[in-house]
């Protein structure tokens, strides 16, 4: 790619390059200062791939709110108006649309045939409600990001926070949405069967207390898989925790399942066999109070599992896809939330396991350790 003005080396030689004048340090200055063109293209390139995925946060928000996904995996190939007519919308913007999708490569599309289509890798992104790179829900969090974004720039100047039920649209939904596949896949399969004993313990009973259990995904997923233990639920959210109960009746685990609203330092004792923070101890205003609170309420035997974001211990580590978009959300949504609260320590999204482990030492943790992780999330067991 090549753009205005970036076409010219600024290294070729001029008509006078065959004497040798000396330069003044303003003129080797200005020199350093000059783009590469190679440079500025790559750039200009990735800028143009960057905003062509943020101006299609709304078209995969109305495709995912129409079901749109849905109607072009299970039609095959579809000419637009004929998708239009199994959708259910207007043709023109039926077919104004799927050409939108099919330039970011979303949507298949057929020159000869005239027929759009997902394939089997976009029908997992897109058309999948349980597949674990589900990823419809990022998009609902990228527009809440985007809709909080003068409270957030407020904060920037004065270095308050900005509460959890304050933030722009229903952000906490979008949360949930963004981190539910990843639970579905993960926690009951992969995850709880690297704690070791973990499992088969709560196979015979127990009881566990979700901490920042949000809209209690986590929650009742684990106890559809554990009929025999009792789950509890805490949040210092009230409407998180009003959804979650909803989540409990409609599953049928409402008889060994109770969500209450509490913080992460307070929330009632019980002699749990575990504690869970799945993605939300970076959040909290003060993890070090939440880490001491888990070792008081905690059996002498227990566990504390802490699901967080995949990061490592230097920035340098943290340059990457991945952490590009968490220290981003760290940005909009767990700083803010941190610095609103009691303490503020921010620990922010890509923390890492380093900062992390010293928190569960200081809290009267012995064992500390790694027990699996995933391209997005590492999994951390804690013991007495």
């Amino acid at each position: 790619m090549t753009t205005a003005g970036t076409n010219i080396d600024p290294k070729a030689p001029s008509g006078n390059d065959h004497k040798t004048e000396p330069r003044s340090a303003a003129t080797l200055a200005a020199a350093s200062t000059d783009p590469d063109p190679d440079r500025l293209n790559a750039l200009i390139g990735q800028l143009l791939a960057d905003l062509g995925g943020a101006f299609s946060v709304p078209l995969v928000r109305i495709g995912d709110q129409l079901g749109l996904y849905g109607h072009l995996r299970d039609g095959g190939g579809l000419r637009a108006d004929e998708f239009a007519a199994r959708s259910g919308i207007a043709p023109r913007y039926a077919r104004e649309w799927l050409s939108a999708q099919a330039a970011s490569g979303y949507v298949s599309y057929d020159d000869t045939s005239e027929c759009f289509s997902l394939s089997p890798e976009q029908a997992m992104v897109f058309a999948r409600d349980d597949s674990p790179v589900n990823l419809r829900g990022a998009f609902d969090l990228a527009a809440a990001m985007h809709d909080n974004t003068p409270m957030v720039l407020d904060a920037f100047r004065t270095g308050e926070g900005v509460g959890w039920g304050d933030q722009a649209g229903c952000l906490f939904c979008a949360v949930g949405k963004f981190f539910r596949p990843g639970y579905v896949n993960n926690i009951v399969s992969r995850w709880l069967p690297t704690l070791d004993g973990v499992a088969e313990r709560l196979s015979r009973g127990g009881t566990v207390a979700d901490v920042g259990c949000g809209h209690g995904h986590s929650t009742v997923l684990m106890a559809q898989a554990f009929p025999k233990a009792r789950f509890k639920g805490f949040d210092f959210h009230e409407g998180s925790i009003a959804e979650a109960r909803r989540q409990a009746e409609a599953h049928g685990v409402a008889d060994r399942v109770t969500f209450e609203v509490a913080s992460a330092t307070d929330f009632p004792a019980g002699g749990y066999d575990l504690v869970t923070h799945f993605d939300c101890l970076h959040d909290l205003g003060d993890p070090r109070g939440a880490a001491r609170r888990v070792r008081e309420t905690l059996a002498d035997d227990g566990v504390w599992m802490i699901v967080e974001p995949i990061a490592g211990d230097r920035l340098n580590d943290n340059l990457n896809a991945v952490g590009r978009l968490f220290y981003s959300a760290s940005t909009m949504v767990c700083v803010p939330t941190s610095l609103d609260q009691e303490v503020g320590e921010a620990l922010g999204a890509q923390a890492g396991e380093a900062r992390i482990g010293a928190i569960a030492r200081d809290a009267g943790f012995t064992r500390f350790r790694r027990a699996t992780e995933t391209p997005f999330n590492m999994v951390l067991e804690a013991r007495p």
